[in-house]
């Protein structure tokens, strides 16, 4: 389980850093790219180690896509 989450930690701060060069595009196409993987790991998650530690990264991903796109995140009633 480890290597599965180093590689996805990795994939994350390439969007972070692409982020922090003002490269949206780019942070965009690997947050997809991310993204697709991360719904990946959650079809064949067994562990609920495993499916707690993919909700971490679906919180980050959705705040990345925040910060890239400039949108105001939205509560159920807003």
């Amino acid at each position: 389980m480890n290597a599965k989450f180093e590689t996805l930690k990795a994939s994350v701060q390439e969007i972070i850093d692409f982020i922090a060069v003002k490269n949206d595009r780019e942070a965009n196409n690997k947050l997809l790219e991310v993204s697709d993987v991360l719904d990946e790991m959650l079809d064949f998650a067994e562990e609920d180690e495993e499916l707690r530690e993919i909700s971490r990264y679906q919180v980050l991903l959705n705040q990345l896509h925040v910060k890239i796109n400039g949108e105001e995140e939205v509560d159920g009633d807003a």
